[in-house]
């Protein structure tokens, strides 16, 4: 997979049915752990994605592979700290997408610091964030729907 195959594009409405699809796959859904408490509710889903679409603070965008929808990835603020979050569907995981896709992002998206946070068995997410220069601050306990249980949580940092 070369960098020029991957693009990254404004999210548009339409695009939220492809994430939705995503989401439903139970091992990427088990891996992200901190999702929707019903994530087969995808009336909740669209309209939940449609605010962030409107929202100022989000940057959402679109990461396609020969423009095919392959995942998404957005900062978003919580706690009044910049966050970023993605979602890789899995027929494209191990090929460097998502990686590409976080790389290319952090070009769009110069606010600094800003957090990434990935459950503690998640080495996939570990690897692509610190590949993008994230650095490992600290760990969490948070109550993942996915698994129905209080997991750890590892939380990254992207310094300036």
């Amino acid at each position: 997979m070369t960098k020029s195959n991957i693009t990254l594009t404004e999210t548009e409405k339409d695009d939220l049915n492809a994430f939705f699809q995503f989401q439903l796959d139970k091992e990427a859904n088990y891996l992200a752990a901190f999702t929707p408490k019903d994530p087969n509710d995808k009336t909740a889903y669209i309209e939940k994605y449609t605010k962030h679409l409107a929202d100022p603070t989000i940057n959402m965008r679109t990461i396609k592979v020969n423009d095919v929808i392959a995942g998404s990835i957005a900062k978003f603020v919580m706690e009044n700290e910049a966050e970023i979050t993605y979602w890789i569907d899995r027929k494209f995981w191990g090929q460097g997408i998502a990686t590409t896709a976080l790389d290319e992002f952090l070009k769009i998206e110069q606010i600094r610091p800003i957090y990434g946070r990935v459950a503690f068995d998640n080495y996939g997410s570990q690897k692509v964030l610190e590949k993008c220069g994230f650095v490992k601050i600290g760990k969490e306990k948070g109550f993942a729907n996915a698994r129905q249980a209080e997991i750890e949580e590892f939380i990254y940092k992207l310094q300036g």
